[in-house]
């Protein structure tokens, strides 16, 4: 944060009434977190890439935390939320890691035109190397995605792979819940009529006549500040058409996976409804099972959409295992699930192991028939 911002916040907070006004836009805080979230960050300028958005600029809002020697993090959040959606998973890695995160365009405290932007995903991704080189400067790295930020993440990842001569290495890969193969998502009623023109129309008439939360829990009353910054409560109605770039690209992005080098952990919430287990289970098998590269999967059991927030410890552990090289390899994986699973407790992480057909041998002094089992002399 500059220091000129800083000192325009600072004087707020002392010689203003509660709530604060933010600095920007005359916008009136009534969560503590929100406003505390706010004036830890910064923005950066960025001019769109996509050809319909006529070079427009946006401001973009961004947080750092954690000692900057020490190994880098860079946090990706998902729809319809920001990076707040890492607010308790943060406090568990902050000590360890030089933690960054940024809100996209459209969501968050980031600028939110609504005069027929596009919020395209493939952007995002190119957004997201922007931040690292130029903005935070990490040259060696770890991503972790989520939800709507899968996607970025796997574009990202597909633009890093194809390019010869990166600037930095991503060193780790994480993947959360997220709707990355739609065929077995459960699509919502809302996120359908996002998509049409004269339903989008009537839900963004619906939202602008809502009155804002003023009071009430902490955790609720800062997410519907973050919606109502910048009008950002309309905003989502345009970010949720990501549906659509998606579909289109989703296999492709998907494949990226199985091509790259960088170990993966993933991560999933077993009760999530919106994108089920199954989703999991395919892209697993499909992309990420049978891939060179280290790569684990773990199912969170009493987690939902929301493994940062509803399981946040257990979400850093599994972060500190990946990148303190505790995952085990292919050989060990049977030792580990047998050590690891016999002292879990039950909202624990369950460690899913690969998936090896082979033919079993067992011991020959016992065969079986038909008649029964008989001892072979």
């Amino acid at each position: 944060m500059t220091v000129t911002r800083k000192i325009s916040l600072l004087f707020l907070m002392l010689f203003s009434s509660q709530p604060l006004v933010a600095q920007d836009d005359d916008f009136v805080f009534y969560s503590d977190l929100a406003r505390d979230w706010y004036q830890g960050g910064d923005y950066f300028e960025w001019t769109s890439t996509t050809e319909d958005n006529n070079d427009a600029k946006v401001n973009i809002f961004y947080r750092t935390w954690g000692d900057e020697t020490k190994p880098k993090l860079v946090l990706i959040h998902g729809f319809p939320n920001s990076s707040f959606d890492y607010h308790k998973m943060i406090p568990f890695l902050e000590d360890e890691y030089h933690i960054a995160a940024l809100d996209f365009p459209g969501s968050g405290f980031s600028d939110k035109p609504l005069d027929g932007y596009n919020y395209m995903l493939a952007e995002n991704a190119e957004i997201v190397d922007h931040f690292v080189r130029e903005v935070v400067g990490f040259e060696d790295f770890a991503l972790y995605t989520h939800d709507r930020g899968v996607s970025i993440g796997l574009a990202f990842l597909g633009n890093y792979l194809d390019n010869p001569y990166p600037s930095y290495t991503v060193n780790y890969h994480f993947l959360s819940n997220s709707g990355m193969f739609l065929p077995l998502a459960n699509l919502s009623a809302v996120q359908m009529r996002m998509l049409d023109p004269d339903t989008a129309e009537q839900m963004l008439a619906f939202r602008a006549a809502q009155p804002r939360s003023t009071e009430g829990e902490p955790e609720s009353l800062a997410y519907s500040d973050i919606f109502a910054f910048n009008q950002g409560n309309i905003s989502l109605i345009y970010v949720g058409r990501y549906l659509l770039e998606r579909q289109a690209n989703e296999v492709r992005w998907l494949e990226n996976l199985p091509r790259s080098p960088v170990p993966v952990a993933y991560l999933w919430g077993l009760a999530d409804s919106v994108n089920p287990v199954r989703i999991s289970h395919h892209v697993w098998d499909t992309y990420l099972n049978e891939r060179e590269a280290q790569s684990s999967f773990w199912l969170l059991p009493t987690a939902a959409h929301y493994p940062q927030r509803e399981s946040p410890e257990e979400v850093a552990k599994i972060v500190r295992m990946a990148l303190t090289g505790q995952i085990p390899d292919r050989e060990s994986e049977g030792d580990f699930m047998r050590s690891y699973l016999s002292s879990r407790a039950a909202d624990d992480a369950v460690f899913v192991g690969h998936s090896r057909i082979e033919e079993l041998d067992f011991p020959n002094s016992i065969e079986y028939t038909p008649s029964g089992y008989r001892v072979v002399d």
